[in-house]
């Protein structure tokens, strides 16, 4: 069979360079289209539920909310196993399912069994979806330089600018703050006081509930002109939510600045962000979604930064602390320096030991032609170009110049055998 196949490449050598050339343009376009990235998503096929309930101990999150999603959620198809994680107010449902399972149709499936969970959880409870990312999928990871800037402000800068803007980047699937101070409004409750006026935390939760909202009214119209009426109700400062009334005793309201104290503060910490030593700062970390190309969502992501640096603060700017793009380029840049060094060294070993430059040409030649068809078969498969798949085709050249070598010597070899009968019967013709 491979002696046919020899024989009909010899004769038909234009068609087999038509389909090189062919190949070889197939897999230059592969390559582009190829996604690049500096570690292999090795990760496994999963679905992360988050939910949040503060101030319940990890006993009590297993017991009701934890124990009872794991439980419900194994029943969805194509699913291998649910792994569950409680801690202080916050639980973790990690739904595994079989590698073949497409990640959106696993998402979907794990929302229609969550609307029906929801109902048996304690009130006020809701359930979330983690990110469409993966184990891999921290790209970038940035902070605020902001010298003049307190903590608070560098998180509401943050949270409330820079995350919703890089959140557009296409292939952005979160942005995730860390760092910095979280502000909001406290009320602290002496509780010698609600003894004192006969009241409960419930009864200060619900007039500050009942006195921070909006509610509508109708269109009035006067003179062909339509009047819309509504109440503007929402707080906005620290004196109004201490001078809600809570309850009428004897004729005298009693407020909740009477019974607590009202101060905005930062939210309660369990770490904090150090950058080299200097001093806490606030940043975000940039995560990737599924099957994205890394190296281009890291450029669209530092050029949504270059435009939202225009509209930060004075002296507030952008520092990465790390970037994935130096790694990936690093990693490309490997495979290019290998092969014009096995290039060259093929070159000179070809030619100093056959002393035959069309030998070593048609060698160089079949390496960018099996690299770029080795990008077509990575695309059909679903690898991106990683540490993993550039090494394996780093090495794969070897194997490669290896094979060419031999042929071209065993080629050489038998040609030159051939040629000297040639000439031996030649000259014994010649004689007779």
């Amino acid at each position: 069979m491979v002696h046919r196949i020899i024989e009909w490449s010899l004769k038909n050598r234009w068609i087999v360079l038509l389909l090189a050339a062919g190949l070889f343009v197939w897999g230059v376009i592969s390559i582009k289209k190829n996604p690049i990235d500096a570690i292999p998503d090795l990760s496994e096929n999963q679905v992360i539920v988050f939910t949040e309930w503060m101030g319940r101990s990890p006993q009590l999150i297993e017991d009701q909310i934890t124990y009872p999603l794991v439980t419900n959620l194994q029943g969805i198809p194509k699913i291998k196993y649910v792994r569950g994680s409680s801690m202080f107010g916050m639980s973790f449902i990690y739904v595994i399912f079989e590698d073949n399972v497409d990640t959106y149709w696993a998402r979907e499936r794990v929302l229609e069994r969550l609307s029906t969970i929801t109902r048996s959880l304690p009130t006020g409870v809701s359930p979330q979806l983690g990110p469409d990312g993966t184990g891999v999928g921290h790209i970038l990871w940035y902070t605020l330089d902001a010298p003049n800037t307190d903590l608070g402000e560098q998180r509401a800068i943050q949270d409330w600018y820079v995350k919703f803007a890089l959140q557009n980047v296409p292939g952005v699937s979160e942005i995730a703050s860390f760092g910095g101070f979280q502000k909001q409004y406290q009320i602290a409750i002496d509780p010698n006081k609600l003894l004192y006026y006969k009241l409960s935390v419930p009864e200060v939760i619900a007039a500050v509930r009942a006195n921070n909202n909006e509610s509508g009214g109708r269109k009035f119209e006067m003179s062909d002109i339509g009047y819309i009426i509504k109440t503007s109700g929402y707080l906005k400062s620290l004196e109004e939510i201490g001078n809600i009334p809570i309850k009428n005793q004897r004729g005298t309201p009693i407020r909740v600045s009477d019974v607590a104290a009202v101060q905005m503060t930062g939210e309660t910490r369990l770490g904090i962000f150090d950058q080299d030593g200097k001093g806490e700062r606030a940043g975000g970390i940039v995560v990737m979604r599924y099957g994205e190309n890394a190296a281009d969502v890291i450029e669209k992501v530092k050029a949504k930064m270059k435009e939202v640096s225009k509209g930060l603060p004075a002296g507030v700017k952008f520092d990465i602390v790390y970037d994935r793009g130096k790694l990936i380029q690093e990693s490309v840049d490997s495979i290019k320096h290998t092969l014009i060094e096995e290039m060259i060294v093929v070159s000179l070993v070809v030619i100093i030991f056959l002393f035959h430059w069309r030998s070593a040409l048609s060698i160089i030649i079949q390496i960018p032609i099996t690299i770029a068809a080795s990008f077509i078969l990575l695309n059909a498969f679903g690898i991106s170009s990683n540490i993993m798949s550039l090494t394996g085709i780093a090495l794969a050249i070897g194997v490669i110049v290896d094979n060419g070598i031999v042929m071209s010597e065993n080629a050489y070899k038998h040609l030159s055998e051939r040629y000297e009968q040639w000439q031996n019967h030649t000259q014994k013709t010649t004689e007779q």
